[in-house]
């Protein structure tokens, strides 16, 4: 982990086996992680259950996410943001196999209720 650093540096090519995550600020109550998928996506059946909220931002490429209950994955584009509460089981159904999709990942704790809209 560096004080300094560009987020679209060192990206992994196309087609690396697993996604790439990089802590950028790791403190007290909040994690700051760089994630990049080259095409990856959750394992059939798969659900993330994090114990601490989560906040992404999809800065490049293309994902798209399900929540646990609903009917149609959410299709995410640059600039789109997620709040995910603590237990809001979720996954990532697709991510661009043609481009790196960078996400900026905030996990914190609380967070139980979301303040955005």
């Amino acid at each position: 982990m560096s004080n300094t650093g560009n987020i679209f540096a060192n990206l992994p090519v196309i087609g690396w086996a697993d996604e790439d995550i990089a802590a950028l600020l790791d403190v007290p109550g909040l994690r700051v992680e760089r994630i990049v998928s080259t095409g990856q996506a959750s394992p059939p059946g798969f659900w993330y259950d994090q114990p601490r909220a989560e906040w992404v931002l999809l800065l490049s490429g293309a994902a798209r996410l399900r929540f646990d209950g609903e009917d149609e994955a959410r299709a995410l584009k640059p600039g789109d943001y997620v709040f995910i509460p603590a237990r809001r089981r979720h996954r990532v159904d697709w991510t661009s196999p043609d481009a790196p999709t960078v996400w900026l990942a905030l996990h914190f704790d609380g967070g139980r209720e979301s303040n955005c809209d």
